[in-house]
């Protein structure tokens, strides 16, 4: 195997929390054994998507303030909280209090765009301001600069018998150097470092412009490298990849044969371009976990990385993200020169 690549420092996983509408709270059980699972083999993150209107985590906040009492030690993570569907002053008031109950470990990760559905669903989610709302970067600026200690108001104090702070409460200090963008795009890593953030690249990215060449792992390379170009820390600053992967050590032949059919389903979206943006979707990794490892060190994006959070697949059972979270901790995550948590 080449070892083109510096050992994997982090090692996290991502899983999205499926549910039955007729039994959600079998779902989200499920979620918490999964991450309570990743803390003991020693994973150093785990990281949980958002779903509104579907069945999925609504609420990534409120999960992880739950799994924040069941684990000690594992980081938490949101990948990533869709901007558009939140009001930042509240939100900067519920991770703070989030991480301050999880003695510091939450990793906030933001997008902004407009919600998904926008003109079906704007009149429940801003029912007076729907044309007035602003979903660019500056979003994302309002809540580093409040979840950063920024003033919120020009007035504290006391008044009769109760005292006002001028800046969010709780105020977590080290919080806002472990907020994240999740980001595809040549601008929105540019300005992900320019504002001092951490850097989420998942699976997707966007083929910007008819010169850029169509591969996935280049597109990626060039995020990255454009992030670190204008980040303070430069190529210090922290990036996370979050592949699909899959390994199947000690998967049974019908898991593997689960496991190939939706790899194999997947696949077609990852020739070309998809769509008016333009997307540009990575092949899901299944396989041994030396294969996996083999292909990653291909992969020019992940050589320049040492964080991953490894996607895991949307529609599996909760016996396969055991089987599979096991073989990445013992097997996949080994083979990257990453070493357990203790």
């Amino acid at each position: 195997m080449p070892l083109t690549s510096e050992p994997l420092h982090k090692l996290g996983f991502l899983t999205i929390g499926l549910f039955d509408e007729a039994d959600p709270r079998r779902g989200h059980e499920s979620t918490l054994q999964i991450i309570e699972l990743g803390e003991r083999l020693g994973f150093d993150s785990a990281w949980v998507r958002h779903r509104h209107l579907q069945y999925g985590i609504s609420s990534p906040v409120a999960v992880l303030a739950a799994v924040s009492q069941r684990t000690s030690r594992i980081e938490l993570g949101t990948a990533v909280i869709p901007l558009g569907w939140e009001n930042p002053l509240r939100l900067a008031e519920d991770l703070a209090t989030v991480d301050i109950l999880s003695g510091g470990r939450l990793n906030p990760g933001v997008s902004v765009g407009p919600p998904m559905h926008y003109e079906r669903v704007k009149d429940a989610l801003y029912p007076d301001t729907a044309d007035a709302e602003d979903f660019s970067f500056e979003r994302v600026r309002r809540l580093l600069d409040l979840v950063r200690g920024e003033p919120a108001t020009d007035f504290s104090g006391t008044e009769g018998f109760e005292s006002f702070s001028d800046r969010v409460q709780p105020h977590s200090p080290g919080l806002g150097r472990r907020l994240w963008y999740g980001g595809g795009s040549l601008r929105s890593a540019q300005w992900a470092g320019e504002h001092g953030m951490n850097f989420l690249t998942s699976s997707v990215v966007k083929a910007e412009g008819s010169g850029e060449p169509e591969d996935f792992a280049e597109i990626q390379l060039s995020h990255i490298r454009t992030f670190r170009a204008h980040h303070p820390d430069g190529d210090r600053a922290r990036v996370s990849q979050g592949l699909v992967v899959i390994p199947t050590d000690s998967a049974t032949p019908e898991q593997r044969a689960k496991y190939e059919a939706y790899a194999r389903e997947r696949t077609p979206r990852t020739a070309t371009p998809q769509g008016p943006a333009r997307l540009m979707f990575a092949p899901d990794l299944v396989g041994t976990s030396s294969e996996i490892a083999e292909r990653l060190y291909a992969h020019a994006a992940f050589r320049e990385i040492d964080e991953v959070a490894f996607a895991l697949p949307f529609t599996f059972e909760h016996e396969d993200y055991v089987q599979i979270l096991t073989d990445i901790a013992t097997g996949l995550g080994p083979a990257l020169g990453w070493r357990a948590a203790a």
